[in-house]
């Protein structure tokens, strides 16, 4: 697949993002390649190159699993309709895309994520208060599992620090009344005192 996005790279030349900065048309990471064009009619190239590319090496696209999206003066525009293999690729309004574990849809905001991700703090909390094991247990899940997959949202979007802080409050409303963190934590001390 490298040598085919070489031969298509060649086609165009680096997009220009504006303000001095150009970047490769074609980006590539694992099965997942990106085309960055600055205007319609390279993208339009540089799709058509690809196919034909795909199509003498006898492969082929699947253009329902491809996602466009096309930004004209800082905004969405729904208007433009890209095509491969005959075939027209849905844009991201009509079906968001997820790439490297961030969701890109048509709003091109993170405000949806902040709340999807409090969300998930808060039914896992509750998810981890149910079930039937003993306090610092609770705790260990908490430091192991849910901290970590909370922490991959907070760093790919933009979520505002007021999300964050009502996370945290959550997380110290269940540690420190529900699953007796502070009387682990005293006794530990405790001992810790009487050692020494």
């Amino acid at each position: 697949m490298e040598v085919i996005l070489k031969a298509a790279e060649g086609s165009e030349g680096p997009a220009n993002l504006g303000g001095g900065c150009s970047m490769p048309p074609l980006k590539a990471f694992m099965d997942d390649t990106t085309i960055i064009c600055s205007k319609e009619d390279e993208t339009r190239r540089m799709l058509t190159r690809l196919d034909d590319l795909m199509s003498w090496c006898r492969m082929e696209f699947k253009p329902k699993k491809f996602r466009s999206l096309s930004i004209r003066r800082g905004k969405v525009d729904e208007a433009t309709i890209f095509t491969v293999a005959e075939q027209q690729i849905p844009t991201v309004s009509q079906e968001p895309v997820k790439s490297l574990g961030r969701w890109y849809d048509s709003s091109m905001k993170d405000t949806r994520r902040g709340a999807e991700t409090l969300e998930l703090a808060s039914e896992s909390l509750l998810a981890i208060n149910k079930c039937g094991l003993h306090g610092k247990f609770k705790i260990w899940c908490l430091q192991f599992m849910l901290i970590p997959k909370l922490l991959w949202p907070l760093l790919v979007y933009d979520i505002c620090s007021s999300t964050v802080e009502a996370i945290e409050a959550k997380i110290n409303k269940y540690t420190k009344n529900g699953w007796g963190f502070l009387r682990v934590f005293q006794t530990w001390q405790c001992t810790a005192e009487k050692q020494s």
